[in-house]
């Protein structure tokens, strides 16, 4: 922690012997209600929208202008007080209300990625690493035409999500 700020959030620290505690007090919880809450109205917006909600906040985009300028990619969050920002980071993670999805930061901000070791459902284990390539139908005394097409497509669908190499 430098001498003024939290690392990760960048929120104000109290001072020994510091008057008007309550200011900076104040200004953390307020950073803190805009990263902790964890929902956004957007993402990649430029423009500050004319008439925001106390709480209302946004994921700015690349080319930020007006009261935004200098806060690309961070996330803006509007309070009584006026814009607050909380500077995106490695692991930040929010819900977007528009998109109806989560997004995080990992050196940009990623819409709805998930990453993951395994996927369980209901204790399923519904998808896991992915699997050693499957060889195409070839050979074989009978052939049947419908089937080697549906082998074949259920094949290519598998390599197209990642499932097999």
């Amino acid at each position: 922690m430098t001498e003024d700020h939290t690392p990760r959030l960048r929120l104000p620290v109290l001072q020994i012997g510091q008057a008007a505690k309550e200011v900076t007090h104040n200004e953390a919880l307020a950073l803190l209600d805009i990263a902790v809450a964890g929902v956004v109205e957007d993402m990649n917006v430029n423009v500050p929208p004319a008439d925001p909600s106390p709480g209302a906040c946004w994921i700015v985009g690349d080319a930020p202008v007006a009261e935004w300028a200098g806060h690309a990619r961070a996330i803006a969050g509007w309070t009584d007080g006026g814009w607050r920002f909380v500077d995106a980071f490695a692991g930040l993670s929010v819900w977007c209300a528009a998109r109806e999805r989560r997004v995080s930061f990992r050196g940009g901000w990623e819409d709805g990625v998930v990453r993951a070791a395994r996927v369980i459902v209901d204790g399923e284990p519904v998808l896991g690493a992915r699997q050693a390539a499957i060889p195409d139908v070839a050979g074989g005394t009978t052939i049947d035409a419908e089937v080697r097409a549906t082998v074949s497509a259920i094949l290519a669908a598998m390599r197209t999500h990642g499932l097999i190499a």
